[in-house]
């Protein structure tokens, strides 16, 4: 599975994957509105495109056949060591094949090479499949913040990967 750093070509593809992976994993969790609010609001193309030169931050994408079926979308401070995965999807129709897993190995690779000492996730609460992703690799549930989608708030895990970062799981 290619995984590489992310182009303003494909910023639709990526904004295409969010898309339905909001759609698919958040309807018990988010209205229909809400969720549509949210991906407006979060992956507004330009700002995509702005991430994608940041000297602090990096989006990966996994293709198949030329199309963008998953993305991950990480930072860091070099001052503080610490490392950020503030997403990682796969295209529903694409999970299960390992994709995940590939995007989660190979940001934790780019964010060892920044000297990152600690990589933190954050998950919604009530996303299930969500949080087993990252305690089925290693991390460890750290503490339960609030974060704010559509101007209400919602409970979020985060989850914490200590250096040298070796991913348990299957």
């Amino acid at each position: 599975m290619p995984i590489r750093t992310a182009t303003e070509d494909d910023v639709d593809a990526i904004l295409r994957v969010a898309e339905q992976s909001w759609k698919n994993d958040y309807p018990e969790i988010l209205t229909r509105e809400t969720a549509e609010t949210a991906v407006t609001d979060w992956y507004i193309p330009e700002q995509i495109a702005a991430e994608l030169y940041k000297s602090q931050a990096r989006i990966l994408v996994a293709e198949r056949e030329d199309t963008v079926i998953g993305f991950a979308h990480v930072t860091w401070s070099n001052a503080e060591k610490v490392g950020y995965i503030l997403r990682i999807y796969v295209h529903p129709d694409h999970r299960r094949e390992g994709i995940g897993r590939e995007l989660l190995e190979q940001s934790c690779t780019d964010l060892e090479a920044q000297n990152v000492e600690r990589v933190n996730a954050m998950v919604l609460v009530e996303n299930g499949p969500g949080n087993d992703f990252y305690k089925r690799f290693g991390f460890e549930h750290a503490d339960e913040r609030e974060t704010i989608i559509s101007d209400k708030p919602y409970p979020e895990n985060r989850y914490v990967l200590e250096r040298p970062f070796e991913l348990d799981g299957d």
